[in-house]
């Protein structure tokens, strides 16, 4: 005697080894032995042998249409032995009774199963339901391999326009469109962008990577939207100076000045002049509102996306022949530069120059600075100034920048349809850095301890066991070796500045501040200025790395020398590029050698790097550190 049961949700046929009336002992066709309870056995025959029922019944119920099975059955329940005696219209055959059980079985769309080989037909409604949606996973199924083939044959389907941005860098993967992406990058072996990228979907490399970072922080686009333009404060009294900036040429947001006065006791008062958007913009205002969402200026190669409006920026940005709203320090620096007293301001400052480095650099440098040098107009007051950082140097006891450090500026001419870039080497550490980035230093310090003592609430640059976060409390920052530290430098480019301003200015009034220690407004725009920032620091450091890989790629360079970094991991001199060299021996770190590059992928952002040769060693010309977040007193411009 043979079986026919049912196991695990499958269905299996034996030979019967013993009968113990609740359960069977079976051989299956296998050769295994099993247990059978009574209960689920459904068929008991003698003939074929088991291993033919099953193989003999799917090929017999694959001519069995189950809708004509559904229009013929009753709708009450049954089982399929007395269906099978239906359709056959007599006794089934073993074979022919096990045929319309799998066939039932496939068939869950016109047959609910009701217990162990028992049925009962859907109801025609359900049926209709079902059938729909059956058809419609069918006709999906064909759409999604229709458009799959389309992406490997190098076409865009018609779908994909209006979904590129999402399926680029948030794909939905319900949605067929990025079913069919993601089958035709499967089978063709390319990623999504090289993919998109090869049927014209990506105007370029560029945009690519622009486009994935303003899809996930400016998802509503870069523009302000309607705003007032602020009212310029009146009635401020205009400061006895002729104040001068220090910027980059590409620099549009100026924030801070400088001035110098001599004094009749054979001193100076010192000026360090920060633009006073916070007299015009409120928190609770609509371009208070946009500078809190936005909560810094994006800089990248060639481009950058500001905090505030245009219009707002030309407002208050330090422009030369304008007299300009200001947060005024003055310092009260005697003969031997130290500093006898300070004191803040709000007024208007005439601001004379707005001076650039490509400009001052090349007449004031240590050179010149040793021998002589020309005369140029501010140099008095710039030599007084390196002079005076030089002490304020000296008295923190920690260098304002790296002397090792190696800047690098790009400069991106967007005449040329995708860009051509100039990536020009400076080295850190001029007279200038030093003494823009010691008068910051000073400012910022001075003013947080202002609001420390004060107690008036404050955001602060902290950093202890050398972490660096932002916080409310007024701790010290020991890389720049003072008690307290609170950007405020920067109101036109950094929230935090401008929060910070807002608090000065309503102290040196007499007013109440509009933020308090606890005030969650302030903790909350703490909090994400800090996410945020690290996330456009993170945006520049890869959009230079693109350029890097550009530059490359546009001179044609295919051999350049590189410094080990450790391991496998290089820095190339010539571009502020690392890359991983898994042909490169074992070398100590600095060791200088050559690699050949080649294979550069603009959308993954990564080259071949291939060694060459040990060379001998060179200048120091640089810190091989592994690439990471720079610490800034005024922007991305000086290291802390």
């Amino acid at each position: 005697m043979n079986v026919l049961f049912e196991e695990d949700g499958a269905f299996k046929a034996g030979a019967v080894l013993a009968d113990n009336v609740t359960s069977l002992q079976v051989e299956t066709a296998s050769g295994k032995r099993v247990k059978v309870k009574v209960a689920n056995v459904l068929l008991r025959f003698a003939q074929p042998a088991p291993s033919e029922l099953l193989d003999r019944a799917e090929g017999e119920s694959a001519d069995i249409e189950p809708e004509f099975l559904w229009e013929v059955c009753a709708d009450a329940e049954f089982g399929f032995e007395d269906l099978a005696r239906e359709y056959f219209g007599r006794v089934p055959q073993p074979v022919e009774a096990a045929a319309i059980l799998l066939r039932l079985h496939a068939a869950p769309i016109h047959f609910h199963r009701k217990g162990k080989g028992r049925f009962r037909k859907a109801p025609p409604d359900i049926l209709k339901a079902a059938l729909a949606g059956l058809e419609k996973k069918r006709q999906q199924a064909l759409a999604i391999e229709r458009m799959a083939e389309e992406l490997k044959a190098g076409a865009l389907p018609a779908e994909f326009p209006p979904l590129l941005e999402q399926l680029l860098y948030k794909p939905d993967r319900n949605r067929l469109e990025t079913k069919a992406l993601e089958l035709a990058c499967a089978e063709s072996g390319l990623s999504a962008a090289h993919l998109l990228a090869r049927c014209g979907a990506l105007p370029s490399s560029h945009d690519y990577h622009l486009g994935r970072f303003l899809f996930e922080l400016f998802p509503q686009g870069t523009g302000f939207g309607e705003h007032e333009l602020p009212h310029m404060p009146d009635g401020l009294p205009l400061a006895d100076v002729q104040a001068f900036s220090i910027d980059d040429a590409a620099t549009t947001e100026i924030d801070d000045a400088l001035s110098v006065t001599p004094q009749a006791d054979g001193g100076w008062r010192i000026g360090i002049h920060i633009t006073a958007p916070g007299l015009a913009i409120r928190p609770d205002s609509a371009l208070g509102a946009i500078a809190r969402s936005r909560l810094s200026t994006v800089y990248m190669p060639g481009r950058k996306i500001t905090m505030l409006p245009a219009a707002v920026v030309e407002r208050f940005t330090l422009s030369a022949g304008r007299d300009c709203p200001a947060l005024s320090l003055y310092l009260e620096v005697g003969s031997d530069y130290a500093i006898r007293g300070a004191s803040s301001r709000i007024e208007r400052v005439p601001v004379a120059a707005n001076l650039r480095h490509h400009d001052i650099d090349p007449v004031f440098n240590e050179r010149t600075l040793a021998e002589g040098g020309p005369d140029f107009a501010y140099k008095r007051e710039l030599t007084l100034l390196w002079e005076f950082a030089t002490v304020l140097e000296a008295g923190r006891g920690k260098p304002a920048t790296n002397q090792l450090n190696t800047e690098y500026s790009f400069h991106v001419d967007w005449r040329e349809p995708e860009g051509r870039v100039d990536i020009v080497e400076r080295r850190r550490g001029s007279p200038l850095d030093k003494l823009v980035a010691e008068l910051m230093i000073v400012a910022n310090a001075t003013w947080g301890k202002l609001l420390a003592e004060a107690q008036v609430a404050a955001i602060y640059r902290v950093q202890t066991a050398g972490k660096v976060r932002m916080t409310t409390a007024a701790l010290s920052h020991e890389g720049l070796g003072v008690d307290c530290y609170a950007w405020s430098s920067s109101p036109l480019r950094r929230y935090v500045d401008l929060v910070n301003q807002w608090q000065l200015l309503a102290h040196l009034s007499n007013e109440a501040p509009p933020f308090t220690t606890r005030d969650e407004a302030l903790l909350s725009a703490m909090r994400d200025f800090e996410i945020t920032y690290a996330a456009y620091a993170e945006f520049q450091r890869g959009m230079e790395r693109y350029w890097c890989l550009r530059w490359l790629q546009q001179e044609g360079v295919a051999e350049t020398p590189a410094r080990v970094v450790r391991e496998s991991l290089l820095r190339l001199e010539r571009v502020p590029l690392f890359l991983r060299c898994p042909s490169l021996p074992a070398c100590e770190p600095r060791t200088r050698v050559s690699v050949a590059i080649s294979g550069i992928d603009l959308l993954a952002l990564e080259a071949q790097c291939r060694y060459l040769a040990t060379l001998v060693p060179a200048v120091e010309s640089a810190v091989l550190d592994e690439p990471a977040e720079a610490e800034s007193v005024d922007d991305a411009k000086i290291p802390e």
